[in-house]
């Protein structure tokens, strides 16, 4: 019967980070625990059309440990995005300009956001990969580099998580 089961949105990004449900379990979710994940973004599609999947990894693990009961003040998420992944966050506006078509990945984007993900891009890849600050959508920030954010967060108690 598990080729029946079927992956199931939300609920904390509803569009986005579908995953499938795993009854019962050996290894136990805590529902207690804090879980705190920084994701280190430098990939990206080759396609300009495309969605970023290292992106959407943010909303499964959102929407996977908010359908296991893990309450969502447990929950803490960063993503650190640098490297080819630069592209990604532009808001379509200027994403227009560049590739002819809207950013793909904008409403996801904006859906972590609204769901507290902090987002981080790395200053050392806008200026080396030509994506000006004023250029990304609203609500990500502009860091140093990704080193930076990456070893801070970890310092903060983040665990790293490369996709």
């Amino acid at each position: 019967m598990l080729a029946a089961q079927t992956r199931q949105q939300g609920p904390v990004i509803a569009k986005f980070g579908a995953v499938w449900p795993v009854d019962n379990p050996d290894y136990q979710t805590s529902l207690e625990e804090p879980l705190k994940v920084v994701f280190d973004i430098m990939n990206s599609p080759e396609s300009k059309s495309a969605l970023n999947a290292s992106i959407e990894t943010a909303a499964r693990f959102l929407n996977m440990h908010a359908q296991a009961g893990v309450p969502l003040e447990n929950l803490s998420v960063a993503l650190v995005v640098h490297n080819k992944a630069s592209k990604d966050i532009m808001n379509s506006e200027e994403y227009q300009k560049k590739y002819g078509i809207e950013n793909p990945n904008e409403e996801m984007v904006k859906a972590l956001l609204d769901a507290g993900v902090q987002i981080i891009f790395c200053g050392q890849s806008s200026f080396s990969r030509d994506f000006p600050r004023s250029e990304t959508i609203e609500g990500v920030q502009f860091g140093l580099s990704a080193m930076t954010a990456l070893i801070q967060l970890q310092n903060q108690g983040y665990q790293l998580v490369k996709f």
